[in-house]
């Protein structure tokens, strides 16, 4: 027997929702005054007037309502009602909503049959999500802006700082200067537990937020904020055996270079796409990384078999500008193109490693360290700060410790 929780606090009622129950959903999505908060997986009415009312859109469910501003017991509805009366409700706003225009024509064919025995148990999708609404001021974002922009930040940090401040505001629903030091840890908790953030994810909200208050609200409320854990993972690699084969399956010219760049040479993605005809230095086998990450330039290796290969695709395809356009031909390709490219590759070579695009990138350092190449000099090539970063890849490297024999090869 299923129960749906409502809890009301002041005068907004939070429906706590886990299961992929379709017909609960959909009379949730679809009610006025209701809005999906995807974060905490709740849907949250707003301007409550009285339980008897939001009871009305799910009638037919068991029903317990929770008030947080009153002292007395909870109240229990739809204990007696029919099942049928969950399909009839549904039936009666699902015609509604296509009447008023609410739903187009693919939501009105996705699926969802109604029956007498109520609903059936085909899946269908869901009518478009609702976002909670924005907490964060266009005085305090334009203020974020500013200070982002004094200092040269990158645009993908740009982005993700603005990002994660304006959900921190949505989430929680509250502005900027009522967020206290403990709803940024009950942020941080949510998100670890939506498990669609990784800890690298965590961090970089936690580094938004903290740059927000710092710099723009002018507080240090939050700088002794303890960091998520990093999960310790090694980084997924290819065989050689593996490279050559992807390289041989992919038969077009552009994908083919910008997967032997990405892995000759151990570029990031992003500086491969951005990659410009004048950046590869053809006599001395160097391609030069503008801007790279952290708004550095630095050089790595172009291999001899790259650089043959650089040069017929300029002739054929009368390169100018950037080595690889995207559409319009004025922008470079984009990030996504990149990856999709690789993952399309991997496919057609038949292997079934979950591997991005950025495991080439790993490949090219292990295959070096297990080369016997020095690992300062893998550090240089790569662009890292810091040698430990570097050092994650002896891990994964078949040196000494792989040439050790397992005790069950000795019987």
């Amino acid at each position: 027997m299923d129960v749906v929780y409502l809890f009301r606090e002041f005068n907004i009622v939070r429906i706590p929702f886990y299961k992929n129950d379709n017909a609960l959903f959909y009379l949730l999505s679809v009610c006025d005054d209701c809005v999906w908060n995807e974060l905490q997986r709740e849907f949250v009415f707003k301007n409550y007037v009285n339980a008897e009312n939001i009871i009305k859109v799910i009638s037919g469910f068991i029903c317990v309502f929770i008030d947080s501003n009153s002292p007395v017991c909870p109240k229990i509805f739809g204990f007696m009602e029919q099942p049928w009366k969950i399909a009839a409700n549904i039936s009666s706003i699902y015609k509604n909503d296509i009447h008023r225009n609410k739903l187009t024509r693919n939501d009105c064919n996705s699926g969802l049959v109604l029956t007498k025995s109520g609903i059936n148990n085909n899946p269908f999708i869901f009518p478009k999500k609702t976002s909670l609404p924005e907490k964060l001021s266009e005085y305090w974002l334009n203020k974020l802006d500013m200070e982002l922009r004094s200092r040269k930040y990158s645009r993908s940090t740009h982005k993700a700082y603005v990002y994660y401040n304006r959900l921190i505001c949505s989430t929680l629903q509250k502005t900027a200067e009522e967020i206290r030091p403990d709803d940024v840890t009950e942020f941080i908790a949510l998100m670890e537990k939506d498990k669609n953030y990784t800890a690298s994810a965590m961090n970089l909200a936690l580094s938004a937020v903290k740059f927000f208050f710092r710099h723009v609200l002018k507080k240090d409320d939050i700088n002794e904020h303890h960091r998520p854990h990093q999960d310790g993972r090694l980084p997924m690699i290819l065989s050689k055996e593996e490279i050559a084969n992807v390289l041989v399956m992919e038969k077009n010219p552009k994908h083919r270079l910008l997967l032997m760049l990405v892995y000759s040479s151990g570029l990031r993605v992003s500086e491969v796409v951005a990659l410009k005809k004048e950046h590869i230095d053809l006599s001395r086998k160097v391609i030069y990384v503008r801007l790279g990450k952290g708004r550095k330039d630095r050089s790595t290796l172009l291999s001899d078999r790259a650089a043959q290969f650089f040069e017929e695709y300029c002739k054929f395809f009368s390169i100018q500008k950037w080595l690889f356009p995207g559409y319009p031909e004025s922008h470079h390709l984009s990030i996504r193109s990149a990856q999709n490219i690789f993952d399309k590759a991997v496919r057609r070579a038949g292997i079934i490693k979950k591997i991005t695009i950025h495991g080439l990138r790993h490949t090219f350092a292990t295959h070096l360290l297990e080369s016997g190449t020095d690992i300062r000099y893998i550090q240089t090539l790569l662009g890292h700060a810091n040698l430990r970063t570097t050092e994650r890849y002896t891990h994964v490297a078949r040196r000494n410790i792989f040439n050790i024999k397992s005790p069950l090869d000795t019987i």
